[in-house]
């Protein structure tokens, strides 16, 4: 497969995974779905959020160059916003506690936090080859110098 067309599936599996956690991020101990105990909010997708966005940025990030990383982060945050705010039937599917923001935190903080480290290493990388010795023989001649 190509590069787009693994980056593609991989925004593909953001949106899906987004959608997801939006979905179950109401989930309570209630009885209804989950067992009953006490009633208690039971936001088991931040954890999902935790894990799977990290590893969307870094699968992205390998797929030829660094900065594609970013692709599942950037449609991940929009597919979170957009059909949270403005859901089925324009519907609020975000609830309004604090379950909300831990998903946009364990959900983004830790893929940015990845896609930080990948850019940083590309940009490391980058800097190593140019000061290089070799680098600097066969890169172009020094300006010269005033008489």
């Amino acid at each position: 497969m190509t590069t787009t067309a693994w980056l593609v599936l991989l925004s593909f599996d953001a949106v899906l995974l987004a959608l997801l956690e939006l979905f179950f991020l109401p989930l309570r101990l209630d009885g209804t779905l989950l067992p009953r105990i006490g009633d208690v909010p039971f936001p088991v997708v931040v954890v999902l959020a935790a894990l799977t966005t990290p590893w969307l940025v870094s699968a992205a990030s390998r797929l030829g160059e660094r900065r594609l990383g970013m692709v599942p982060l950037v449609v991940w945050v929009l597919t979170v916003l957009v059909v949270g705010i403005a859901g089925p039937g324009h519907d609020h599917v975000l609830v309004a506690d604090l379950r909300t923001l831990l998903l946009l935190g364990c959900g983004a903080i830790p893929a940015a936090l990845v896609l930080g480290g990948v850019l940083g290493r590309a940009a490391r990388d980058r800097e190593r080859r140019k000061s290089s010795p070799q680098a600097k023989r066969t890169g172009p001649s020094p300006t010269p110098t005033r008489r």
